[in-house]
């Protein structure tokens, strides 16, 4: 890992309609430059949740440019080369995924889905507050990692541990 490049992180979820889409957001805003975000799904939605919009724009955070898109378009030859792939739900962790060019480091940092939320308007935007909240949080964690003195094995360990951090969707002490 060098200073002067930008890092490609992927963030994976089965519908591409809400948590990874408030990942790539929230990794795009915060990651000032440093990184680009980009989000996918095994089986997209074809459409973004609009709470997910409506939560981004309550945070201060892009939400206009987003589209449900299949993974398979950063499988591509001609896709950004990803130095980060991140699933974001618990589906997508153990579903057989492309084959990624350039072994990124991999994690798995599971949130519950939002969109599955039922009840009122106010019931299903705190879900979505919530995911928002749980992402940045290890999106922060991400962003103070050292990448320039952190060997790949050590960094994909730390990566995972952020994925064990308050409100994952796996039981604590569970391998990711």
């Amino acid at each position: 890992m060098t200073v002067d490049r930008v890092y490609n992180v992927l963030f994976l979820c089965t519908g591409n309609s809400a948590r990874s889409i408030l990942a790539e957001s929230i990794l795009n805003g915060e990651g000032k430059g440093r990184f680009k975000a980009y989000s996918a799904g095994s089986q997209p939605k074809g459409q973004v949740h609009p709470l997910a919009l409506d939560t981004l724009r309550a945070l201060g955070y892009e939400s206009t440019s987003f589209r449900s898109k299949t993974w398979d378009e950063f499988a591509e030859l001609e896709a950004p080369q990803m130095d980060f792939i991140v699933t974001v739900c618990d589906n997508a962790a153990g579903e057989a995924c492309p084959v990624w060019l350039g072994h990124p480091v991999t994690a798995h940092w599971g949130v519950e889905d939002p969109a599955a939320v039922e009840g009122t308007e106010i019931e299903k935007g705190q879900a979505f507050s919530k995911a928002a909240r749980f992402l940045k949080n290890r999106i922060s964690a991400f962003l103070s990692l050292p990448l320039m003195s952190i060997d790949k094995l050590a960094l994909e360990t730390r990566l995972r541990e952020i994925g064990g951090l308050e409100g994952s969707t796996r039981p604590q002490g569970q391998a990711a």
